[in-house]
This record gives C-alpha cells, structure tokens and sequence, in this order.
C-alpha cells in the first residue's frame, strides 16, 4: 500500500495540476453544505482538502485526530493563506480512506491549547503532535548534533561512562538499583559522570565529552528534573582560564549557529563579588540592580528626617526611568515583601533628560535629592528606590531583596536578549548546620586555589576554589572546576568533609590508588542541555524540551511510574 507520494508540508503552487496520495491525521473540519474542508497534518506540515459532498456523504463520523488517506489533485486555492507554505494550494479529493479513527481528544491539539500541564502529560504522545513540542524536540536534535559536530572538531572524542555505578557521596540523593545476582548489594545511578572522565584524563585521553543522562534523587521544579541531560567535557593540561576561553567559544558558536546570535565577550565576576553586588550567585546582567548603603552620607548631611533611621540604601535599577506606575508599584510591592520591618519607601525617576520626577516630595527638597543622585554616581535613565528602616538588616535579608526584586522584574525581561556570565572562585567548602560539619560546594575533587591552601587547617570556610560557574541570563547553564590530582590534597579533602580512613578506602580507594600513577592536571565543565534549550528558547520551563517529562512530584503520569513491585519481584531482588 502507498500511503503517500508527498508529505503535507510540501507541496506549494508549482505542484498545481500533479496527483498526489496523502497521508495525516485531521485537523479541522468545516462543512459548507456542498463542500467539505478538511485539514490534514503530519509531521512536516499542514495542507486543506476540499471533498465534495458525495464523496464523504459514507464517513459522517470523521473527527479530529481521525488519521486518514487521501488521493487527489493539486488545485490553486481562491482564498490564500501567505502564513504557510501549502497556503496558495488545497487537494480536490477523489478517494478517502481511514486509516484509523480517533476517540476525542483530551485536549486541542493546536499551537494554542487548552490543556493543563498535568493533561498534557498525561497524554504526552498527544502533546508532541503539537508544534510547540514538535519544534523543541526538533531543536534539542539539532543543537545535539552541532555539539557533537563542535566538539570533535576540536580534538574531544565522546566515550560513553557507566549508568550502573557505586554510591558515592557527593552531594544530591543518588538513585539505587538492586541487584538480583548478587543479593543486598545495589548499584547506584550516577548524579554525573564525575569519577569515570577524570578516571579517563588518567588513562591518557586527552579531551572527553558526552551527552548523558543523568540522575538526582531531589525535588523537581520547573528547571529541574529528576533525569536531566548533561552536555560534559574534560581536558587535560589545562587551566581555568583556558577552559573559559573555549567554553565561551563554545557557547557563542552554539547561539551563532542555531539562533544566528553573536554574543558580546562574556563578562567574568567572583563568587564574592556577585553576592555583594547582586545578593546571588546567578545574577541576571539584563537588569543590572544596584543596592547602595547610604547612611553614612545621609547622617553627615543631617537631613532631618532620617536622623533617626538606622537603614537608609538605595535601589538603582538601571535604565528604567520608562517604567509606568503600575511597574513601579509592582517593584514596591515585591520589596514589601521582604520581611524587613518598618519600611519605607519612595521612588525617583530620573530621565535621560536629567529632570525628574518623584513620590513623597515632602522629605526631600529637590537640592537634597540632586546631593544623593550625584552621591550614589546614578545616570540619566534610571529609577531609584529610596528605602529606609529603623533597624538594620542582616546581610540574609538584604540578598533576599535583591532577589526579590529581580524575580519581580522578571514579566519585564526581554527574551531576545543574552547576558552570559562567569562566576569563578566559589568556595570550597560550606558549612552544613544540620550535620554540623563541612560539605563540599561542588564536589569533594574540585581543587583549592594554590594560594589558599595554607587556610584548610584553621579557616577552611575561607577558601576559593579553581571552579566557575555560566550563568546566562540568571540560569546557571554549567559549571565545573579543575580538580584534585594530587593524592596528598584529595586525602585532606575529604578528612575535612568527616570521611574517615576506612570510609575513603572503601567509598574512594580506586580513585586514590589512581593518582598514584602520574596523574595529569586536568578540569572541565558540564553543561544542562535541557536548561541550554529553555534558555535559547526563553521559556522557563524544561518540561517543553524533553520528550518524556517527569512532573515535579518525580512522577510519570502517563506510565504510571513509579510503582509498586510484585512480591514475586521482591523476592527475585531479595528485599
């Protein structure tokens, strides 16, 4: 059986006269008495058929979703649609058959939709017929093969690692799998390839990558899921600096390519700075929010208001003097929030014209106000926020208002713009209250910065690590570090971390015994695929650009997965 010379994306006015066998499901129905339309699609398009009434007068009980085949004849079209490209043309319908019927669907099954996120997956199959879904699926295919392409050019070759691993612990909850052969015992699926591609730089590779699913028994969200995909690279003989010149290359020939994007060079903050400045460690440079302490100048003015305020700062938004009241408002609200006690708030907009206007006028003459705007070093174009307490605040509570601030200015983002940023010198270690001890930051094999070193006895919470951060458009993308490959440190990582001897011999032994062979010095990245996509997309919502999401409870519901195990099975398992 043909069930089609053509897709139904295809065919365009130079077919005009040609006949044709299509196959796809229905789209849309319209019944104009002596015709019919129909629109068909299928994977690469969409395309309207025109029946007369004789012909279909047998099949009344064609509905959406019903797959059907037709022959026919290409015919011009009287009433064009410019916005496809079989617009100008429609099949004049001799035969139909139905290749399959189809119960109503749960939803529309249209670019707009009327199901929820919970429906849609549950009918996930559905949901792919969907442009939307179709398109991101579409794109995670290219921009896979542009990586693969990319990367090998430049001397990386992809090795797959084990997803049946040893637990480790090394952060997040792994998952286990129990094995029947060899009863009580359990794997573990691997939170990322971390182990096995420094094991590799052992073995003399000199530059790894692979795309490979990953695994993290935590809480899901919308950029977040439990199974994830991780773009991961390591080289050998290298430094920070040269992993973030290629990986910027990188990055800026992956938007090049795919979204014919050229973006700017890449801006470079420490850890430190980004808390102090920003209040996170993934700033979004789109809106640049700066919070200034200016009590000091306030008191030494004695402006009479405020002499009894202990906390007075400044919020500069930068090059939003535009910004309506209503948006204004929104931005006070979102500080309201802050769970700082006796606020207040007023707000300037100075305009590139360097007039301006503002609230509460009683407070300040507009000399007073010039005083703190050339004080603070704001431009023409801003707003500002004056923001005053009577107590001060803990640094806790002013990085939660920076953050606030930013989340509210989110609806206002514009998406076709990119702001890449690395954040290098994260700590190393960070102090666990709950277990009251060090946990690493990262990883426990990432390495310390040489010059900190001589901290790790006395002050090991003060140490900078040689690991960074690519954060675009406040969505940290990847991360990675140079690691550990001297055996002498690795030991007194993990000493500082509360392993035991015993515990580094049994959980690490193999890793140890490794550097004793003329370990290189060696470091690399990984990157979220699934996060690169939603990025480059604008959405904030990973779900869309994987094929079989999980819900944020951890569930397929579609599957029905997880689920209980037969005792039988359990028994098999021995558990």
């Amino acid at each position: 059986m043909l069930y089609r010379t053509h897709n139904c994306g295809e065919l365009c006015k130079k077919d005009i006269g040609k006949k044709v066998v299509l196959s796809g499901w229905i789209q849309k129905i319209r019944n104009l008495g002596s015709l019919i339309f129909i629109d068909i699609r299928d994977y690469f398009g969409i395309i309207q058929l025109v029946f007369s009434k004789n012909l279909i007068q047998n099949h009344f009980d064609l509905g959406k979703e019903f797959l059907i085949k037709v022959n026919g004849k290409v015919v011009k079209k009287k009433s064009k649609n410019y916005n496809i490209s079989t617009g100008e043309i429609e099949i004049l319908v001799s035969k139909l058959e139905i290749l399959n019927p189809s119960i109503l669907p749960p939803f529309i099954i249209e670019d707009k939709t009327d199901g929820d996120e919970e429906c849609r997956m549950k009918y996930r199959y559905l949901d792919i017929r969907r442009n939307p879904i179709k398109n991101n699926l579409i794109l995670r295919h290219k921009i896979s093969i542009e990586i693969r392409n990319f990367l090998s050019k430049n001397g990386f070759i992809e090795i797959e690692t084990p997803l049946l691993i040893n637990h480790t612990p090394e952060g997040a909850r792994s998952f286990v799998v129990p094995s029947r052969i060899h009863s009580g015992k359990f794997y573990s699926l691997p939170q990322s390839p971390q182990l096995f591609k420094q094991l590799l730089m052992i073995g003399g590779i000199d530059k790894y990558f692979q795309i490979i699913k990953c695994f993290r028994d935590e809480d899901s969200r919308s950029d977040r899921q439990i199974e994830f995909t991780q773009i991961d690279c390591e080289m050998s003989f290298v430094e920070v600096n040269e992993i973030l010149l290629f990986f910027e290359y990188f990055i800026k020939y992956i938007f090049k390519k795919i979204k014919n994007i050229q973006l700017e060079p890449f801006t470079c903050i420490t850890y430190s700075d980004a808390m102090t400045k920003y209040g996170t460690e993934t700033p979004d440079l789109r809106f640049i929010i700066k919070i200034l302490d200016i009590n000091n100048f306030i008191q030494k003015n004695e402006f009479e208001y405020f002499q009894k305020k202990k906390f007075i700062i400044v919020i500069n938004v930068l090059k939003c003097s535009h910004y309506t009241y209503d948006q204004i408002y929104s931005i006070i609200k979102s500080i309201k929030q802050s769970k700082i006690e006796d606020q207040e708030i007023f707000w300037v907009k100075f305009f590139p014209d360097k007039t301006f206007i503002y609230s509460k006028k009683k407070l300040f003459t507009r000399e007073n106000l010039v005083k703190i705007i050339n004080n603070i070093d704001s431009n023409p174009g801003d707003l500002l926020f004056i923001f005053f307490s009577k107590k001060i605040q803990t640094k806790i509570k002013l990085n939660k208002l920076r953050i606030d601030i930013s989340n509210c200015l989110n609806n206002l983002k514009n998406y076709q713009i990119f702001k890449p940023l690395w954040i290098i010198d994260l700590p190393l270690l960070e102090w666990n209250e709950k277990f009251q001890r060090y946990r690493s930051f990262h990883h426990p094999f990432t390495s310390p910065k040489k010059e900190d070193i001589h901290l790790l006895e006395k002050f090991p919470g003060n140490i900078r690590a040689k690991s960074y951060d690519l954060i675009i458009n406040g969505v940290e993308i990847g991360g990675g570090s140079i690691r550990i490959h001297d055996k002498k440190i690795q030991n007194l990582i993990f000493k500082h971390l509360g392993l035991s001897i015993k515990e580094i011999k049994s959980e690490f032994g193999f890793l140890i015994k490794a550097l004793e062979y003329g370990a290189p010095p060696h470091g690399g990245i990984a990157f979220g695929l699934d996060r690169l996509l939603s990025v480059l997309e604008g959405k904030g919502n990973i779900k869309d650009f994987i094929a079989f999401p999980k819900s944020n409870s951890g569930k397929d519901i579609m599957v029905n997965s997880p689920s209980f195990l037969k005792e039988k099975k359990l028994k098999e398992l021995n558990i």
